[in-house]
């Protein structure tokens, strides 16, 4: 699918100029990448966790369809729209489980898979320590998002927020090294 991605982006922007058809011919075409990035958050939890794969997703997919207003440039931003929303849904899922059983329970997760395998960090902390960084630096708190709850790649990540490439992983590099020492897992 060598067009998927010029698809999605004219579909995209048929959606934001009021055509609804064009979300139902976009939903074929996104499925499958969201039911990975769905699935790769979900892997990280702790087995027995009450939220499934096809929850995440269905919750993502319905808060997307009530983001019809926001105007939509391209694939990258979508999926990063998307990575946001899937972030919020699990922190929220977060908060209630650690809420009710007051501390217990915490969603440990992997930081960078590629790097810090044997590493993983609490959900709930790393979203308060990204609202920390979001404070100082938005754009490296965008950056994580994108890169750890989105799955986008370096170059998907520098499209989605208009920077370069290198730009991304001086930031990646910082902001991981940053969130480890921030959250007390040096």
């Amino acid at each position: 699918m060598a067009n998927a991605p010029n698809d999605v982006t004219k579909l995209l922007k048929d959606w934001n100029a009021g055509d609804q058809s064009a979300l139902d011919r976009l939903m074929p075409l996104v499925y499958d990448e969201l039911h990975r990035l769905a699935h790769q958050h979900m892997r990280r939890e702790r087995p027995g966790h009450m939220l499934q794969t096809s929850a995440l997703l269905n919750e993502a997919y319905m808060r997307l369809v009530d983001e019809s207003q926001i105007p939509w440039e391209n694939r990258a931003h979508f999926f990063g729209i998307a990575a946001r929303l899937m972030r919020q849904i699990l922190v929220d899922e977060a908060r209630r489980r650690n809420y009710a059983k007051r501390g217990g329970g915490t969603i440990q997760v992997p930081l960078d898979e590629a790097k810090l395998q044997t590493q993983s960090v609490n959900i709930v902390a790393l979203d308060d320590a990204m609202k920390a960084l979001e404070k100082s630096d938005e754009r490296k708190s965008r950056i994580v998002e994108l890169r750890f709850f989105g799955g986008l790649s370096i170059e998907e990540t520098a499209q989605v927020l208009n920077v370069s490439p290198g730009t991304v992983m001086r930031d990646w590099t910082f902001t991981r090294a940053w969130l480890r020492k921030e959250m007390g897992n040096n």
